[in-house]
């Protein structure tokens, strides 16, 4: 054998182990990137993030809510306000798309087509709440309302396969009887009612779950993108529903009546509030988005409910709407209770995770 074909083949096998070496290091990647993949996106999430986050969305939305009652509790047009809502959504992405805040990603069209459908569902839902109501007592339909979280955790367990810690199944008890707690009433409801009531609900638990898997699954969009792709058309959707159920022309006298009856400082006034609505409405939603994607959709729905029981609270304490009783004080009590269990339950499972 010749001194070049030595040195050829310590070349090839120097090669070789190159090669198994390169191939190891790769297989051990991928090992570690189905570890850190099998970890759920919430759980990667640093916890004063999350909290923020979940803080400012708490914030917003009772700010949103004591806004509306304070200063549009006569406003009567549902889809209008949607509408309103959607279009302010749409300029503020924009906006933020324009400075840079975020890029928008290359879509196929059949990832088109699931945002569109992502936008109908967005209408469907408040379609049902407010067909809903028309067709049962608001007591009744905030106490099947109240079940979102656990209609979150079948979602979860049928399409995905994915089961909690059985402390977070047991905080979910709590804070659901005692937010059915905070709203006992006269019950009325028709077997229709109940039927669109519960459908309504799985529409809710739906959207919530499908956003959170648009944000975090394979196309893994950032929350300003979701928000501003899903805005324009849900914006267009809510208005071709205004027409539709006479919200149009219902608006239009009442702005003229009230043209007629008021000064106009005054009709500034209204005018200026709807603005700061719409406003107010942006920031919740870019917060609500945010919060799904990085606290998750059980988080957010869970939060629904600790806000129906602050709300109780505030319209009891400041507004004098309410007559606490027992039952409800009892209610407030469970529900504050339970999301400090569903919390530490959370950060358990997160630590778990990451351990």
């Amino acid at each position: 054998m010749s001194y070049s074909k030595v040195n050829e083949d310590e070349a090839e096998l120097a090669l070789l182990s190159d090669t198994l070496s390169t191939t190891s290091d790769d297989l051990e990647s991928n090992r570690e990137d189905e570890v850190t993949s099998s970890t759920e996106p919430e759980y990667q999430t640093p916890t004063s993030v999350k909290f923020a986050w979940l803080g400012s969305y708490f914030l917003f939305s009772m700010l949103l809510t004591l806004y509306n009652k304070l200063l549009l509790g006569s406003f009567k047009f549902p889809w209008l306000l949607t509408c309103m809502h959607t279009t302010f959504a749409s300029l503020g992405s924009l906006v933020l798309l324009k400075l840079g805040h975020f890029e928008l990603s290359k879509l196929t069209p059949r990832e088109h087509l699931v945002l569109v459908a992502f936008s109908v569902l967005f209408t469907a839902n408040i379609a049902m709440s407010n067909l809903s109501l028309s067709l049962v007592s608001l007591a009744f339909f905030q106490i099947i309302r109240n079940t979102v979280p656990i209609f979150t955790v079948l979602l979860y367990r049928v399409w995905f396969g994915r089961s909690y810690s059985m402390e977070t199944y047991l905080s979910l008890c709590p804070i659901i009887i005692g937010a059915g707690m905070t709203v006992v009433g006269e019950y009325h409801y028709s077997a229709l009612g109940l039927f669109i009531t519960v459908f309504g609900v799985i529409l809710a638990a739906v959207k919530t779950v499908t956003a959170n898997r648009l944000m975090t699954g394979s196309l893994a969009l950032p929350s300003m993108e979701l928000l501003f792709r899903m805005s324009p058309l849900a914006a267009i959707q809510s208005f071709v529903l205004a027409v539709i159920v006479g919200e149009l022309p219902a608006f239009a006298d009442s702005m003229s009546q009230r043209a007629a009856e008021s000064s106009k400082p005054a009709i500034a006034g209204t005018v200026v509030f709807l603005l700061g609505n719409g406003l107010l409405a942006f920031f919740l939603n870019v917060s609500s988005f945010q919060t799904n994607k990085l606290a998750g959709a059980l988080t957010i729905s869970v939060c629904g409910n600790l806000k129906q029981a602050v709300t109780l609270a505030i319209g009891i304490f400041v507004f004098k709407d309410f007559t606490v009783d027992i039952l409800n004080g009892i209610g407030i009590l469970l529900v504050l209770g339970g999301c400090a269990f569903f919390s530490k339950a959370e950060l358990d499972s997160k630590r778990a995770s990451t351990s």
